[in-house]
C-alpha cells in the first residue's frame, strides 16, 4: 500500500493528477492547462419516434453508462407527453389530484434500457416487462413506482450475493407522504441489471434529486442536490441549488447526516438567496469517476432564470475530491464544457437553451475517457412543455485521464512541482506517467524534509522515453526498489526542449 500520511490516504494503486493540489501543493513557474474534450455533435441516443414509446418526448440522461463484460449498457429516464393509463391506479389518482406544476403534462418515467457494442450506436431492446399505453413492446423497466427520475447504477463486484450484484438508486415522486410530499430516493437491486427488486421507501427522509451514485473507500455515496429548505446558507437564510452527499455502509440504511459536497457562493444579501432567484447554482451535485484514491468529475453550473424559466441553461464545471464527499474546483469558475459546445439538437427557426446534465456516465475504456451526458432542450412554458422540449444523450471524449495538465508558464523555460510525502510499500513497485513533451520531464526524489536524495536526482533523475499514457519512469543508476518502505517527496522537473512544452497529466504508482 502507498501511504500519504499528511492527508490520511492509503491506496493500493494511486493516481496522482498533476492538477490536484492536495498531492502536488508546491509549484514553480507552472500553471494549469485544462483540456477541451472532443464533443460528438450528434446525439448517441435520442427519443423514440413511436408515439406510444416511453421515451417519445425525451431520452434523458439522468442515468448511467457501464462498460460491462465487453458491452456498453445504459439506463436512462424516458419521458412522454400524456400519462400512462396502465400505471398503478393509486399513483395515477395521486397525480391527477396533485399535479406537480413543474411536470405539467409530462410522464416522468419509466426507467429505460439500451445496449451498444461500441458506445456510439445504441439499440433499445424489447424487454417485454412494462405495460405502457396498452402494450409491453418497449425497453421500459417495471418498478413499483411509475413517476421516477435519476436511475443511477453500479455493478458491485464486492457483494457476495449475486442477486445484489447490480445496485440502483432512483428518485420516486409520489407515495412520499412520510417525506412531506417531497420526492426522494429509493434503492433497488438486480442480478443482471434488467430485473430489479426495489427496497423500502424512504431510506433518506428528505428531498433528493441526485446526479450520481458510486462507491468510495467502502462507502456508498449518493451525490445530488437538496432543496425545499432542508439546506440553509449562512445565518439560516435560504439556499439555492447546492451539492449534497449522502452515505451508507450497507446500501440499505443511510446516514441521517450528510455532507455539503460542493457549493457555489450565495448572494451577499440573504433576501436574494434561494432556488427562485437568478444566480448561478449547483444543479444535481457532482458526478465523478472514482479511482482508488481520488474522484474527478463534473457538476452542473446552473444559470438560473425564473422569469422566464426557458432562459435557464446549464454548463459543466470540473471538480476533484480526495475523500469522495467534498469536492473543489482545480480552477475556480472554469467552464469545462459549455452548453453551446455540446448543444441539444436545435429546432429550426427557434432559439432554445440547452441544459447539460451529468450522471453516472464517465467511464474509462481502453485509452479513452468517455463522458456520456444529458442535453435537454429547454422549452418550458407556464403550463408545462410543448413538443419542442426534448432530451438526448451526448458524448464527449478525452484521451484517458487527460482532464487537465500542469505545464510551464508562457515564456518560461523550466519549472517544477513537488508532492506531499508518500511512503512506498515494501517489495517491487513502479512509477508511470501520463504526459506530453516527455523529453523535457525529469523525476527526482527528496526526503520528507525536502532534502535532495542524490541517488535519485540530477544526473540520476528518472527519465521518460516517450509521450502518452502509462509511460514507465526509469532511473539510469538506481533501481526504484531502493526506496521501498521509505517516505519521500516526488519532484517533477519540466524543461522546454526544442520548442516543445512538457505537460504532465497524471502520475501512476503501481505495486
Amino acid at each position: 500500500m502507498f501511504q500519504f500520511k499528511t492527508i490520511g490516504v492509503v491506496s493500493k494503486q494511486p493516481v496522482l493528477f498533476a492538477m490536484d493540489d492536495y498531492y502536488f501543493p508546491l509549484k514553480r513557474n507552472v500553471c494549469h492547462y485544462l483540456s477541451k474534450p472532443e464533443i460528438i455533435e450528434q446525439p448517441v441516443l435520442a427519443r423514440s419516434d413511436r408515439v406510444d414509446a416511453p421515451d417519445s418526448l425525451a431520452a434523458h440522461f439522468y442515468g448511467t453508462v457501464l462498460y460491462d463484460e465487453g458491452k456498453y449498457r445504459m439506463w436512462y429516464l424516458g419521458m412522454s407527453l400524456g400519462l400512462n393509463p396502465d400505471m398503478p391506479a393509486q399513483e395515477l389518482e395521486l397525480h391527477r389530484k396533485k399535479t406537480n406544476g413543474s411536470l405539467g403534462g409530462i410522464m416522468s418515467g419509466p426507467i429505460c434500457y439500451a445496449e451498444s457494442d461500441n458506445g456510439i450506436d445504441w439499440v433499445k431492446p424489447n424487454l417485454g416487462q412494462l405495460l405502457y399505453k396498452g402494450n409491453r413492446n418497449n425497453n421500459g423497466i417495471d418498478l413499483p413506482d411509475a413517476f421516477v427520475h435519476s436511475p443511477t447504477v453500479i455493478k458491485d463486484e464486492d457483494d457476495p450475493d449475486p442477486n445484489r450484484r447490480y445496485k440502483m438508486v432512483y428518485t420516486h415522486i409520489y407515495n412520499t407522504e412520510f417525506n412531506g410530499g417531497f420526492q426522494t430516493a429509493r434503492v433497488a437491486t438486480s442480478p443482471d441489471g434488467i430485473h430489479w427488486t426495489a427496497g423500502t421507501r424512504g431510506p433518506i427522509p428528505e428531498f433528493v434529486e441526485h446526479a450520481s451514485f458510486y462507491k468510495y473507500n467502502g462507502l456508498y455515496v449518493l451525490n445530488g442536490q437538496c432543496l425545499c429548505g432542508f439546506r440553509r446558507s449562512e445565518g439560516g437564510a435560504a439556499a439555492g441549488r447546492q451539492g449534497t452527499a449522502w452515505i451508507s455502509t450497507d446500501f440499505d440504511n443511510w446516514m441521517k447526516e450528510s455532507a455539503d459536497s460542493f457549493w457555489l457562493a450565495e448572494p451577499h444579501d440573504p433576501t436574494q438567496r434561494g432556488t427562485y432567484f437568478a444566480y448561478d447554482q449547483v444543479h444535481l451535485g457532482t458526478a465523478p469517476i472514482v479511482y482508488d484514491n481520488v474522484a474527478i468529475g463534473l457538476y452542473g453550473l446552473w444559470h438560473h432564470q425564473q422569469n422566464p424559466f426557458k432562459e435557464t441553461s446549464c454548463d459543466f464545471g470540473l471538480l476533484i475530491s480526495n475523500d469522495g464527499l467534498t469536492f473543489r474546483e482545480p480552477v475556480k469558475g472554469h467552464v469545462y464544457i459549455s452548453s453551446q459546445e455540446s448543444h441539444a439538437t436545435p429546432v429550426p427557426g427557434k432559439e432554445l437553451k440547452t441544459n447539460l446534465c451529468q450522471s453516472n456516465g464517465i467511464i474509462n475504456v481502453g485509452d479513452e475517457t468517455r463522458i456520456y451526458h444529458g442535453r435537454w432542450r429547454n422549452a418550458w412554458v407556464p403550463k408545462g412543455v410543448t413538443d419542442d422540449y426534448s432530451g438526448e444523450v451526448g458524448l464527449a471524449i478525452l484521451p484517458r485521464d487527460r482532464w487537465g495538465a500542469i505545464g510551464l508558464n508562457p515564456n518560461q523555460k523550466e519549472g517544477s512541482l513537488l508532492s506531499i510525502p508518500v511512503t512506498f510499500p515494501e517489495g517491487d513497485f513502479s512509477l508511470k506517467i501520463n504526459a506530453d513533451g516527455a523529453e523535457g520531464i525529469r523525476v527526482e526524489f527528496t526526503d520528507e524534509h525536502f532534502r535532495t536524495i542524490p541517488e535519485f536526482s540530477g544526473e540520476n533523475s528518472g527519465i521518460v522515453s516517450k509521450d502518452g499514457l502509462d509511460q514507465i519512469v526509469e532511473w539510469p543508476a538506481n533501481q526504484l526498489l531502493k526506496l521501498a518502505g521509505k517516505t519521500v517527496r516526488m519532484r517533477l522537473k519540466l524543461e522546454k526542449k526544442d520548442q516543445v512544452d512538457p505537460r504532465v497529466y497524471a502520475v501512476y504508482l503501481v505495486k
